[in-house]
This record gives C-alpha cells, structure tokens and sequence, in this order.
C-alpha cells in the first residue's frame, strides 16, 4: 500500500514505487552465500535440485546455538548431517521449525535450494577454509640438475 497525503497517493510515493519495480525487473540480484552461510551439497546435486544455502547469522540472531545443535541435533559440521528432504518434512531437522506453523514450510523450495548448482557443501567464507591445509600433492621428480660447466 502505497502512503497517503490528505486521502491521495503522493506523486513522489508513486514514482518510488514505480522506480523500485523497474530496478528489480531490469536488474534481479542473483542470490548468494553471504559469510557464516552453510552451503549444503549432501544430495541435491544428485536429486537435480540446487543445493540449500542455510542463513547461519540469521538464525543465530532469533537463536541460541543450543537450540539447533542440542536439542534439533545439528552436528558442528558442515555435511556433518545426513539432512534428507524426507527427514525434513517428518520434521527433523529444519522441519522441526519450517513446518508452516512456526516458519514457513517446505514448499517454497527457492528459499533454501538457491545455491550454485556443483558448489560443494561447506560454511561460505569461514576462515577454517584459510587455516586448513590444501589436500596433500606428491612432490613431482626432481628435474635433473644442469651438467657442471667444463673448467678451462
């Protein structure tokens, strides 16, 4: 609803309203982790859905961290869950809220599988991902090394 001055809608309301519907149609936003989001990957590639990107920092706000990781069960690991969409809707997990009752519920698919299609299951950002060692490389043979030079 747009405001009212004196029973009539302001011009100015009007143009805002209409420049914001022109701003989104011209240019959406795609969505994206954020830092402290957990991208999970654990089946969705394999089901043909995009993987769930889970607002960590915005469920961490409305939440204490024993909330989902005592009493829902969440391990302190990204992929450390075997969340399965049938878990979910038997209310386990992020069903225990996301059941339309307390949150809204699993039929909105885009609000969670918006991730990158391929883009594996981890915490977007964390600094654990800077702190960790790349996987080991074996080292490649040593290149022979140059013949001395002849003395003169």
């Amino acid at each position: 609803m747009l405001p009212k001055m004196k029973g009539r809608i302001t011009w100015r309301a009007l143009a805002l309203g209409a420049a914001a519907w022109a701003a989104m149609l011209i240019a959406p936003v795609p969505a994206q982790a954020e830092y402290g989001d957990v991208v999970i990957n654990n089946y969705a590639d394999a089901a043909g859905m995009r993987p769930a990107v889970f607002s960590h920092w915005f469920h961490r706000v409305r939440f204490r961290c024993k909330v989902c990781h005592a009493d829902l069960g969440f391990q302190f690991k990204a992929g450390g869950n075997k969340i399965t969409m049938a878990k979910i809707i038997d209310g386990k997990f992020c069903g225990a809220c996301h059941n339309g009752e307390i949150a809204w519920s699993v039929e909105n698919c885009g609000m969670c599988h918006s991730g990158v299609p391929g883009t594996p299951t981890h915490i977007h950002g964390s600094t654990a991902q800077t702190l960790v060692a790349p996987p080991h490389q074996p080292l490649l043979a040593p290149a022979a090394a140059p013949a001395p030079a002849p003395k003169k």
